[in-house]
């Protein structure tokens, strides 16, 4: 499968490798500098930043590269752009990743996911509709149907985006990436139940900087109350084989982060390259 991947971070993890990401802001020129770095995926970042659907558009399609396409011979972007959005897992607003994945996005990513049922949401958020007797009904899709601009910006007629257009690894062939944010007490306590109970959860994205400020240790990500509440979440996604992401890699913290089965490394943009050609170069890239 991976060889024909559209997802590259997907493709990252067929082979065995962890993916290396990084936020990116929402404008041609960040775009267009993301789109030849050294990463497997970007996330825009819509939960901080403004949420600009139509800067989200441009910003894609600034990603297009026509000479690396030409030299890969395949449609499948050089870097995966995924998006952050704004709405919290408890705000159960399936409008905000409906739009993002119909600009083209190929994963969305959901801050504050804390309980079962938000996590049911977010993933039925990703999918479209089907028959009951379908395969892989659940989580039951929520997602309306509008494909053109996404079909037309992955290369794809609209019945070939269908076909791929669902959430991986439920799917083995879907391209989609549902990531969860894990970032309270609340959700570290339920996360066994949610990765028991919810198909199709991509990864699990950390959220470092609110689960500090809950434990009253603001963005003292290495204290040791920190890291403890950070192994039991690796802990709990290892035993379901689900992905699981850091977003502050930095040049301290990269090794162990790899060593302890991170799979999803987030760094700052631009000026960490060469962290990320240590990592990336660490874990066999």
């Amino acid at each position: 499968m991976s060889k024909h991947r559209l997802n590259g971070i997907i493709r990252a993890w067929e082979q065995g490798k962890p993916a290396f990401t990084a936020f990116s802001k929402i404008d041609r020129q960040s775009a267009i500098d993301m789109s030849e770095a050294p990463y497997d995926g970007i996330v825009f970042e819509m939960e901080h930043n403004p949420y600009d659907v139509a800067a989200l558009g441009d910003a894609l399609q600034y990603m297009l590269n026509r000479k690396q396409i030409a030299a890969a011979g395949s449609v499948a972007p050089g870097v995966t752009p995924l998006a952050r959005i704004p709405a919290n897992g408890v705000e159960m607003n399936q409008s905000f990743a409906k739009q993002v994945l119909d600009r083209g996005v190929y994963g969305v990513i959901t801050p504050h996911v804390a309980t079962v049922e938000q996590a049911w949401n977010a993933v039925a958020s990703c999918r479209y509709a089907r028959p009951k007797h379908a395969p892989l009904y659940e989580p039951r899709g929520v997602r309306g149907d509008g494909p053109a601009n996404a079909a037309r910006y992955w290369g794809l007629s609209q019945q070939e985006y269908y076909a791929k257009a669902d959430v991986w690894p439920l799917a083995p062939h879907g391209e989609l990436l549902a990531g969860l944010m894990i970032e309270s007490t609340q959700a570290i306590g339920n996360l066994d139940d949610i990765l028991a109970n919810v198909p199709g959860v991509g990864f699990v994205l950390i959220g470092e900087g609110d689960l500090s400020q809950e434990l009253g240790l603001a963005r003292q990500y290495e204290h040791p109350e920190v890291l403890a509440a950070m192994a039991q979440i690796v802990a709990t996604c290892h035993k379901h084989q689900v992905k699981v992401g850091n977003p502050h890699v930095t040049g301290s913290n990269y090794e162990r982060l790899l060593q302890e089965g991170y799979g999803f490394l987030m760094s700052a943009p631009q000026r960490s390259y060469g962290v990320i050609g240590k990592a990336r170069e660490m874990a066999g890239y």
